[in-house]
């Protein structure tokens, strides 16, 4: 591992099982909930707060924001010293909680963690990846992102007879699976592409340049592809934000299942997400028209919310939903984020940029689960449910219309295709105005 080079799939596994851990700790707190909400007599606030702070809200976007800022001066490897301790640390409160004051202490911990470490791993995937499999090393990130809550729900329903002990239990394998992870990403190499632009850099700053994180809002190709990627991430990432930590108490409240069959249906949900990954997104992303593709998952995911809000939750339903989501959401909005917001964006600001429109997501997403429970409890589902459908059509308008076609392209050839004429005539300009 310690001498994997670029394009190694061995690096970007192990970089992946952050992904894994993150994924896994937002649904094995969901999958718990009912527990905690029975242990611990929890009102729809308190509820609402946990999901709001939690790796599903704003101590992710915390966390994101600061590490993006971080890993961009000092590196892509630089996170991986630190963020999984502080995880541990996260999941370990969590395991043990005996009061609500050491719970939510624990969610925000953990979503720290886990939002520290999302614009590393998406950085460092598309950096370190061939040109010509770009998508499908995204993809095997975004594989990782979903097998976590697949194996954390079906842990939570053989864990079901145990109580609110499985979910402990679950959380302390998650401690342990982080160390050993931990351990691993100590031997991988830095990112060459991050090394490389470092002593370019440096040639710059000694000839008087130096490149400012306000070309993000004063160059346009930045405006146009943070539109593009904030765009469809943060209104899809408010349904599926909402999906991964209150769909089974969803299913419970509204659709009257038993604990594990929740889970054992989001479970299944998550089986057809990284069946959907591995042979669409991974197989086909760096094939396909992309445009196309992101089209064809915005629909079916719109698709699946229509005839869940307007559907009985009887069985026939509650399949059809998991089934059409289930395949969408591998090749959605979460994997093209992945993958445009590694190659739209410069090497200096790639990982900062990745932080910010992270936190502004989580941020949404914190928003939002404040008043889930409560919408659920007082308008019904149909209204939240039309809420969440119009959020997917914003999305699915915006992805169509910004969608750029970058297959085959090394990042550089990006960079110069997106940056090199507007740069000139910024520079023509400044030398006009002396």
């Amino acid at each position: 591992m310690a001498n994997a080079g670029k394009g190694s799939l061995k690096a970007t596994l192990t970089v992946s099982m952050s992904n894994f851990l993150e994924a896994g700790s937002i649904v094995a707190a969901a999958g718990g909930l009912t527990l905690w909400v029975n242990y611990l007599n929890l009102s729809d606030a308190s509820v609402g707060l946990l999901g709001a702070v939690s790796a599903n809200g704003f101590g992710s976007a915390v966390g994101a924001f600061i590490g993006g800022a971080l890993v961009d001066k000092y590196g892509r490897k630089f996170i991986y010293k630190y963020d999984l301790i502080v995880y541990m640390i996260g999941v370990l409160l969590i395991a043990l909680s005996m009061n609500f004051g050491m719970l939510l202490t624990g969610y925000i911990i953990t979503g720290i963690a886990v939002g520290a470490a999302i614009p590393a791993a998406w950085t460092y995937i598309a950096e370190e990846a061939p040109a010509k499999d770009r998508a499908a090393h995204v993809g095997y990130g975004q594989l990782a992102w979903s097998v976590g809550p697949a194996v954390m729900l079906f842990l939570a329903v053989l864990m079901a007879p145990l109580g609110l002990l499985g979910s402990r239990i679950i959380f302390g394998m998650l401690f342990v699976i982080a160390l050993i992870t931990w351990v691993l990403q100590q031997q991988i190499n830095e990112s060459t592409v991050w090394e490389d632009q470092k002593k370019e850099d440096a040639k710059a700053e000694n000839m008087g340049k130096k490149v400012s994180i306000k070309e993000l809002f004063t160059i346009k190709a930045n405006r146009k592809a943070i539109t593009l990627v904030l765009g469809i991430y943060f209104f899809w990432n408010l349904v599926a934000g909402v999906m991964g930590y209150f769909m089974p108490y969803i299913y419970q409240v509204v659709g009257g299942l038993t604990s594990a069959h929740a889970n054992l249906l989001q479970g299944t949900l998550w089986v057809f997400t990284i069946l959907s990954t591995y042979f669409v997104f991974i197989k086909l992303g760096d094939k396909m028209n992309r445009k196309l593709l992101f089209g064809i998952g915005a629909v079916m995911g719109i698709v699946a919310w229509i005839i869940l809000t307007f559907g009985s939750m009887g069985m026939t339903e509650l399949l059809l939903f998991i089934i059409l989501w289930g395949v969408a959401a591998g090749f959605g909005a979460q994997a093209f984020y992945g993958l445009w917001a590694g190659e739209l964006f410069k090497t200096q600001y790639r990982a900062k940029v990745q932080g910010m429109m992270f936190g502004l997501v989580r941020v949404g997403v914190g928003l939002i689960s404040l008043v889930v429970p409560a919408m659920i409890t007082f308008l019904g589902f149909k209204a939240a449910g039309v809420v969440m459908i119009i959020f997917l059509v914003i999305h699915l308008i915006i992805g169509l219309i910004l969608a750029p076609e970058t297959r085959g392209k090394t990042l550089k050839e990006i960079e110069e295709e997106r940056y090199g004429p507007e740069e000139n005539s910024m520079i023509e300009e400044e030398q006009l105005d002396g």
